[in-house]
């Protein structure tokens, strides 16, 4: 069992199994997004070839036996023993599968939030441009967005869909208790987006069993592309109108087209058709060294709030103008997910800035995104800090406005 100390310290104890991705030798800020694979992925993927080199057709039995290691996987760190789960490439394929068996005719509007990851806000905006009511709340503050999202619930809601962290700021999302009574009042389904949560924010569906739950791997989970999942209850009827043949799979000797098309009733409801399963094998693989390191949800968030607290300090102590960039806080480090936003304007410089120094961050509008990840050290914090001071205070004084901090041209 590796303890905290061995992975605060330099080099930190696990960066040995990352020795692919070179983690000692970057300063890889990027655990918000894409976090990197251990070593040990590589023999994931050797497995599916291998696979398909002697089993050819005959994989797919192999290929679903590393999907259910994926879904079990996946339930535990949700803390669902009861769910089903659908897995698909990406969290867009099963939101579309999920609003496309809503009863959008009789229910037209779907609530949901400002602060939604670009998938789920851009289809939900060309579903406006089509007649659909979409009620936007702020996610901000985090704290009470389950009041303001049940206040916006009537009976002629279909859907409320809300992230529990938010990727933009990274803020938790409070308690949700009122909002699922209130869509099981009026008969509103409730979708949850925890890809930011997964991982490293410790979850439990303690009664929520009829919630749905979307998310994947690519971040915290450290299994790359191609995992994710759609949870839902298991007396779950629905019919989603995007499907695919593999949503009906033990049900293909059955060529009556005179009768409704029909689903499965396990994890294959919301399925689509034919995938690459190596990203399964992937998958099953880091789940398989994260066991076996130890690294379950309460001790990485543990770390992570370690982490996020020292960037915290370390950027509060270079005392830069915060005109030109600032966190907020008003909220408190144990309000936050796995990664640190930063306010500024000039966020795209910077983030450049930052990459010409070996330091690997992202930025959404004017947020700059620090996120750390299991197999950093402190010092690696340190010292990604201390270079965002040095392209910080590289901007010149005589070209910002202090005031303002906008650039002048």
């Amino acid at each position: 069992m590796i303890e905290l100390a061995a992975l605060t310290a330099h080099p930190n104890r696990l960066a040995e199994h990352y020795s692919r991705f070179r983690v000692t030798d970057r300063l890889l800020l990027t655990g918000h997004s894409h976090q990197a694979w251990p070593d040990r992925a590589e023999q994931g993927h050797q497995q599916a070839f291998d696979d398909a080199a002697d089993l050819v057709d005959g994989k797919w039995e192999r290929a679903f036996q590393m999907a259910d290691r994926v879904r079990r996987a996946f339930a535990r760190r949700l803390g669902d023993p009861d769910g089903l789960f659908s897995l698909s490439a990406n969290t867009h394929d099963l939101i579309v599968r999920f609003l496309s068996a809503l009863d959008l005719r009789h229910r037209p509007k779907l609530v949901t939030t400002d602060g939604e990851f670009h998938s789920l806000d851009r289809q939900l905006r060309r579903l406006a441009e089509e007649g659909i009511e979409v009620v936007r709340v702020s996610s901000r503050p985090a704290a009470d967005v389950g009041q303001r999202l049940a206040g916006a619930v009537d009976d002629r809601t279909a859907a409320v869909l809300t992230s529990t962290v938010f990727f933009e700021s990274g803020q938790i999302a409070g308690p949700l208790d009122g909002l699922v009574a209130r869509c099981r009042l009026v008969g509103a389904q409730l979708l949850l987006d925890v890809y930011h949560q997964l991982n490293v924010v410790p979850a439990s569906i303690e009664g929520m069993g009829d919630v749905f739950i979307v998310g994947g791997g690519y971040k915290y989970c450290q299994i790359g592309e191609g995992n994710c999942f759609l949870r839902y209850p298991r007396d779950c009827r629905m019919r989603p109108v995007v499907t695919g043949w593999f949503a009906a799979f033990g049900d293909l000797a059955d060529v009556d087209r005179t009768r409704p098309v029909g689903y499965s009733d396990d994890d294959w409801r919301f399925a689509g058709a034919t995938y690459d399963p190596t990203s399964h094998y992937r998958a099953a693989a880091v789940f398989e060294f994260f066991d076996e390191m130890g690294l379950d949800c309460m001790f990485l968030r543990e770390l992570s709030q370690h982490q996020v607290g020292l960037l915290c300090r370390l950027f509060d102590e270079l005392d830069l103008d915060p005109a030109v960039i600032d966190r907020d806080r008003s909220v408190p480090v144990a309000g936050l997910g796995g990664f640190l936003a930063l306010h500024t304007p000039h966020a795209a410089e910077i983030q450049r800035g930052l990459d010409e120094r070996g330091v690997t961050t992202d930025f959404r509008h004017d947020v700059l995104r620090l996120g750390p990840a299991p197999y950093l050290s402190d010092r690696q914090l340190e010292e990604a800090v201390s270079l965002l001071g040095d392209v910080v205070r590289g901007l010149g004084a005589s070209s910002v406005d202090s005031t303002t901090g906008s650039r002048r041209r």
